[in-house]
């Protein structure tokens, strides 16, 4: 939180008006036969609210059934908190809503703190209730009555029901390299709940942070990136739960790392596992650099090893990472046999940069024909993890890098020797004019 910098990580559903639902599993069996179909769900994450937001245009025009956040939904400076609380909330799903004042001066000066550094963090507590004010969320609601704001969603009739799960990967998270716990034991309880819950066709768990890729694998020492991976047993722990439920139709959706890409993993549950990560919505990896060097993140996305990534002809690059503002579709064709899911990641314009076809049928832990199953030793795309690659494969990128930096360290070297050699020629010879003067 350098410079009093806080950033809420947490997930929220925005559902239609029209659209009716269940927002606990114990509502689930009271489902309306007749409920709306879902076919059009969006969503993203990082949205810096001072920022400007016009990728909100786009996704109007996809018109979704259900906007989902996938975390750092708001932005705010704990030492200046008026910049964000005391102005009108005036930006996509908050426009036009009636300004939010918090109620003491204390609770302005810990509205936007987080439980990112540890679980022993003392203002999760206030910061749980003061977002969940300030999403206008129910003041019966249970994610009011809970450690965390996890929750889940089950729309759309009996035989076409998609189930929504919201994890919450902050509020009980260990420290990073501590390969402790990223959900707490109440909420792992929970989750195995839901998972062994009534089944749905489509079941979606969005996730804060990536669950598939562990880039970090390939891209330390250079620079890590925060995902399921680094919390190897916790995630372990996730596939044998999904796997054990013997649940179908399960898909991640994810954000936070500031690009999109699609990952795919064979080899976790008996069926492929795909995870949709979109971010940000404002913040993204290119906008940091001038426009001229936006080549530069490409080329290091795409000389970075990743056995999960989704590469085809449906990405705007080679890489098939998007370091642009975007957002993340998923479209439902359930019409189609077997039902057809289209997913998505989305530029500032709507336009496609990357997109894979998915079955329904190929969801299903009975279908042998997709599971894989790999030789002891042997690397295989979308089973074998970044972590198992060989070494020089998977620090390929810092062997570049400092390979780079050192011929460049040597061509510096020899440019400033031979800037002193000039210099020590000129000296030496200067004196002749002078000395021929003196002669005379």
């Amino acid at each position: 939180m350098a410079g009093g910098l806080a950033v809420f990580t947490t997930l929220i559903i925005f559902i239609t008006p029209q659209l009716s639902y269940a927002s606990q599993v114990e509502q689930d069996a009271d489902a309306d036969a007749d409920a709306p179909i879902v076919s059009r769900i969006a969503f993203g994450s990082c949205a810096n609210q001072s920022a400007p937001q016009p990728i909100w245009n786009a996704i109007i025009d996809f018109d979704p059934q259900i906007f989902i956040w996938l975390g750092d939904n708001i932005y705010g400076d704990i030492r200046r908190p008026f910049r964000l609380i005391g102005k009108k909330r005036t930006i996509g799903p908050w426009k036009n809503v009636p300004q939010f004042v918090p109620a003491t001066e204390q609770e302005m000066q810990s509205k936007y703190m987080k439980a990112k550094r540890n679980p022993e963090f003392a203002g999760k507590v206030t910061s749980q209730r003061l977002l969940l004010d300030f999403l206008d969320e129910p003041v019966d609601s249970p994610r009011r009555m809970q450690a965390g704001v996890y929750a889940s969603y089950t729309l759309g009739p009996e035989d076409r029901q998609v189930k929504v799960i919201l994890l919450d990967t902050r509020y009980h998270r260990d420290p990073l390299f501590s390969d402790g716990t990223i959900l707490g034991s109440l909420q792992w309880e929970w989750l195995k709940k839901e998972l062994n819950g009534p089944a749905s066709a489509i079941t979606i768990i969005a996730s804060s942070i990536q669950v598939i890729s562990n880039l970090s694998a390939a891209t330390g020492p250079l620079f890590y990136l925060e995902s399921w991976a680094r919390f190897p047993r916790e995630r372990a722990c996730l596939f044998k739960l999904i796997a054990d439920s013997k649940r179908d139709g399960v898909l991640f959706i994810s954000g936070d790392v500031h690009f999109g890409e699609i990952s795919r993993h064979d080899c976790a549950t008996g069926y492929p596992m795909y995870d949709i990560t979109s971010s940000g919505l404002t913040q993204a990896v290119e906008k940091v650099l001038p426009a001229p060097l936006h080549f530069m993140v490409r080329l290091v996305a795409w000389l970075t090893p990743t056995t999960m990534r989704v590469m085809g002809h449906g990405c705007r690059y080679r890489s098939c990472t998007y370091g642009q503002p975007n957002f993340g579709v998923i479209e439902i064709d359930w019409d189609a046999t077997p039902v057809a899911l289209k997913v998505e990641i989305r530029d500032v314009d709507g336009f496609s940069v990357s997109c894979v076809n998915i079955l329904l049928s190929e969801l299903q832990a009975q279908n042998k024909d997709l599971m894989t199953t790999m030789e002891p030793g042997s690397c295989q795309r979308h089973c074998t993890l970044e972590i198992d690659l060989p070494w020089i494969v998977r620090h390929r990128l810092a062997f570049i890098f400092f390979s780079v930096l050192a011929v460049l360290l040597f061509a510096l070297s020899g440019v400033a020797y031979a800037a002193v050699s000039v210099g020590e020629i000129e000296i030496l010879v200067s004196p002749a004019p002078y000395l021929a003067g003196a002669m005379k």
